[in-house]
């Protein structure tokens, strides 16, 4: 059996793990935001009393090094797309899940690139709880006669 001795749950982990090289594949942010999208439970526990644990973690000298090379390396845009400039606080996403386990054994997951992303507090909250309606929206640009279509018509006649 090729998974002898490997806990099943560290055997499904590996195989589903996603990459910050695939996401980046994805040319669009929809596209990027359906590959990452988690679609937990709004007020679901995720590390319950263990939750000092990924409080200590976050204010680490470690992990403000890592979020800094992950903002520099998509420069400071939502989910690494140039037009979606973050012009609030940038979060630094995990994008698989980290548990408890992760954080005590300081597992590539917590702090290789590879597996993390920028995001604005929006997008962030859609990936874990939400839907594509939480996700922030380009402002729509605007040109010379767009608010008047029937004059469009009537120059093309």
């Amino acid at each position: 059996m090729p998974c002898e001795g490997i806990p099943e749950v560290a055997r499904l982990r590996s195989i589903m793990i996603k990459t910050y090289s695939e996401l980046i594949q994805y040319p669009t942010f929809e596209e990027r935001y359906g590959y990452l999208r988690i679609g937990g439970a709004v007020g679901a526990a995720t590390f319950g009393s263990s939750r000092y644990l990924n409080q200590s973690f976050y204010t680490s000298k470690l992990w403000r090094d890592t979020r800094n090379y992950v903002i520099l390396r998509d420069d400071g845009c939502d989910l690494g797309i140039p037009e979606r400039q973050i012009n609030d606080r940038i979060l630094i996403h995990h994008i698989n899940p980290i548990t408890e386990e992760d954080i005590l054994d300081l597992t590539d997951l917590l702090l290789d690139p590879e597996f993390l992303i920028c995001t604005s507090r929006d997008t962030h909250g859609a990936i874990h709880f939400g839907d594509e309606s939480m996700l922030p929206q380009l402002p729509i640009v605007r040109t010379r006669n767009d608010t008047s279509p029937w004059l469009l018509n009537s120059r093309r006649n």
